[in-house]
């Protein structure tokens, strides 16, 4: 086991609503629901002394700490990749809380993603930097390949055509999310579900996928309050202890596009990932009861599948099929609704939904008592996960 598991654990969530259209800026966002986060572990604005945060985080943690009145911060960092480094901040915020660098560390990600920039609209602003960090666009935009979905469409054709995966596997996928978010009272699709022909009736955005494969542009902010496992218990809700929590980047990895590598359709840093949490939490894919998969397009859901070990190469499609993704089956999976259908934060509110699990506060908690919850972070780009566990 890693010297940091299940020492930190996630004791508070809050959010904003998630909409097309806050209304307000992001810092606001940023603070609403650092506050609401702070109000549910009953740990007072003061006491924070560090935050975790990603790069592409517009509201900086010293402009956070001015506007609620935290005094001094002893701890802060910064996470690269988008969503590929979703779980990377609570990594950080364990091993800084775990070794008394921090007391009380808060991550949060807030952003008006649907009434600002959008990414599905193409590269942002900082893309046409020239730096390394942007080089590797100069292989790919002249191409046509401006947005994500246009990115990782070339890895899903790959997919189909390598194991026999169709639209309507991925679409499966699609249409669990908008269940699961019909139900779930805060999520954009409320009362809203699918089925499998509306998937295949969505227009294509990028062959082979459609507007149903991709996931939501929203408005919203989500925070999470990081503490030591001990004190977690003394604090109003049940610990999610953080019992594994880990990053990756493969060979040859370029954000999104690694497609100079042998096999594109495989992802060796979801591979990296997955040795060390399950080296950390002294388990395998056996003892994770549920998981909240990154779905920002529908076929890396089939990926972190295979990827993780829940089933063998190219058997995702009929794990999926045969039920194994719903709250009665093997692998319960984004219970929130996920990206697809509560509301896109770059997968920090699907981090908020494995706590739910943890605490058994799930708008669709699963009858069976859940001890493990794999949460992952964006892919085919630099990789992150944690694992949640139960305070038994």
């Amino acid at each position: 086991m890693s010297g940091f598991a299940r020492r930190a654990a996630i004791a508070g969530i809050g959010a904003t609503e998630f909409s097309k259209n806050s209304g307000r800026s992001e810092w606001q966002l940023a603070c609403e629901c650092v506050l609401a986060a702070l109000a549910d572990a009953r740990i007072p604005v003061e006491e924070v002394d560090g935050f975790a945060l990603f790069t592409m985080e517009t509201n900086p943690e010293i402009a956070v700490a001015r506007a609620l009145g935290i005094p001094r911060l002893k701890f802060f960092s910064r996470i690269p990749h988008g969503g590929g480094g979703a779980c990377a901040p609570v990594q950080q915020a364990a091993l800084a809380v775990s070794s008394g660098v921090a007391d009380v560390v808060v991550v949060y990600r807030a952003f008006n993603e649907r009434s600002g920039h959008r990414f599905g609209a193409g590269p942002p602003p900082f893309a046409y930097t020239a730096n390394t960090d942007q080089e590797y666009r100069n292989w790919i935009n002249p191409y046509g390949l401006l947005t994500p979905a246009q990115q990782e469409a070339f890895l899903a054709r790959r997919y189909m055509h390598k194991y026999g995966a169709t639209s309507e596997d991925f679409g499966r996928v699609s249409v669990l999310s908008r269940t699961h978010a019909a139900v779930n009272p805060k999520a954009w699709f409320h009362e809203r579900p699918i089925t499998l022909e509306d998937h295949q009736a969505s227009r294509m955005i990028a062959d082979p996928l459609r507007l149903l494969d991709c996931c939501q542009e929203s408005d919203g902010g989500q925070a999470l309050v990081i503490v030591s496992a001990e004190r977690a218990r003394d604090l109003p809700h049940p610990p999610a202890v953080i019992a594994g929590a880990a990053q990756g980047v493969g060979p040859q990895q370029i954000s999104m596009s690694s497609y100079y590598r042998a096999d594109i359709d495989e992802m060796p840093e979801v591979q990296l990932v997955a040795e060390q949490l399950w080296a950390q939490s002294g388990m395998g894919p056996d003892g994770i009861d549920a998981a909240i998969l990154y779905d920002a397009f529908t076929p890396m859901v089939l990926l972190q599948l295979e990827e993780y070990g829940f089933c063998g190469r190219g058997e995702a499609k009929d794990f999926i099929a045969g039920g194994a993704l719903e709250l009665g089956g093997r692998l319960p999976v984004n219970t929130h609704g996920g990206q697809l259908g509560e509301g896109y934060l770059h997968g920090v509110n699907g981090i908020a939904e494995g706590v739910r699990l943890i605490r058994g506060s799930s708008v669709n908690q699963p009858a069976k008592s859940l001890e493990h919850v794999l949460v992952t972070g964006g892919s085919p780009v630099p990789h992150s996960a944690i694992v949640l566990a139960a305070d038994r």
